[in-house]
């Protein structure tokens, strides 16, 4: 049987014999060297690890104390990057039986077949037996990754993956240490053009997947948080920018100017106050918000895309009350969703 260049990464914490029976399946599918991390398991468990290392194929690797999938995966990337130069990269796997020995080979054998390519093992969430929190929370995870990093991701969660050389060293330096690091990884993917390539796998959920580690409330805050945060610091930045612009227009308005409520008074506080509260929401969002370095015209774009949004609103909301929409109702839901189109331009193309 040929030989697979590809390194099995298969970090582990309290095993049972599922985890053993993958190990001896992968030698006898092909894989010549196989890493795993034992993340801190308690003495109860050494025999399962024991077992594994008799096997020449197979270098364990251990932690003290548990320090998360995220800290494990990381160990095991830079052993690899000290040790083996002459692979191809490195498919992670999970220990609690989810990946089958035929999909991690799967994976492999297309990651050594595109080789500077993400190759992530996609489940079917739509199966019966797929947790009803697992499903919906996929779901929700492709959604907000589509909407906020402009990638479709069928599986965000999948923990099989190949990982080819060229994105090893960048995926080292990534923070998180449990699941969150998962996700920081595809946002890194994005980031540096990687293509991601899927490669469908089975759906395996055994006991609804209780051998999990992954703490539903605790995990999914810290993944959420990652996703969102950008987009709440755009919004804080947009809040922040709406304050500046009513207070000053109301100073001026009121107490600087001729105290007269004509159109000269009301027009120069617009403009005066739009003026200082846009180029403050510039400066927000190009060095707290996307922290972009890039300076050509930046502030040209962003002006750009302020008329255009401002317009468009006007346009948008005209046109609605043509055909009998209340237009007090329907500029709230109009400025709604082009915030988020305002959002997505600024991170994709003006700040890129």
């Amino acid at each position: 049987m040929k030989e697979v260049k590809v390194i099995p990464l298969v970090p582990s914490l309290n095993p049972d014999e599922k985890m053993t029976k993958y190990i001896k399946e992968l030698i006898k599918i092909g894989f010549e060297k196989i890493i795993v991390i034992n993340d801190g398991s308690s003495k109860k468990y050494d025999d399962y690890f024991n077992e594994i290392k008799k096997y020449k194929e197979v270098e364990v690797l251990k932690h003290a104390v548990n320090q998360g999938k995220g800290r494990a995966l990381k160990t095991g990337f830079n052993h690899y990057l000290n040790n083996y130069n002459d692979y191809n990269g490195i498919v992670t796997a999970d220990a609690d039986g989810q990946h089958s020995p035929k999909d991690t080979l799967k994976v492999a054998k297309s990651l050594e077949k595109n080789k500077k390519s993400l190759i992530l093992g996609t489940r079917n969430f739509n199966e019966k037996q797929v947790p009803f929190n697992s499903k919906w929370g996929n779901k929700i995870t492709t959604f907000i990754f589509k909407l906020f990093y402009g990638k479709q991701i069928n599986d965000t969660q999948t923990g099989l993956r190949g990982i080819p050389n060229n994105f090893i060293p960048s995926s080292l330096k990534l923070e998180g240490e449990r699941f969150d690091y998962e996700i920081n990884v595809l946002i890194q993917a994005v980031k540096e053009k990687i293509n991601i390539k899927e490669e469908i796998i089975e759906t395996i959920y055994i006991d609804e997947n209780k051998s999990s580690h992954y703490n539903p409330v605790k995990d999914s805050i810290k993944i959420y948080k990652i996703l969102l945060g950008n987009f709440f610091k755009f919004a804080f930045s947009g809040i922040f920018s709406f304050v500046i612009d009513y207070c000053l227009f109301y100073i001026l308005a009121n107490h600087f100017l001729n105290f007269q409520s004509n159109f000269k008074t009301i027009f120069i506080a617009t403009v005066v106050a739009r003026i200082v509260s846009s180029l403050i929401n510039y400066k927000l969002n190009k060095e707290l918000v996307f922290k972009s370095s890039n300076i050509n015209n930046t502030l040209l774009k962003y002006y750009s895309l302020c008329i255009i949004q401002m317009l468009t609103s006007a346009l948008m909301v005209y046109l609605l009350t043509l055909i009998g929409f209340n237009k007090n109702i329907f500029k709230i839901i109009v400025d709604i969703i082009l915030f988020f189109i305002s959002y997505r331009i600024q991170k994709f193309i003006i700040f890129k």
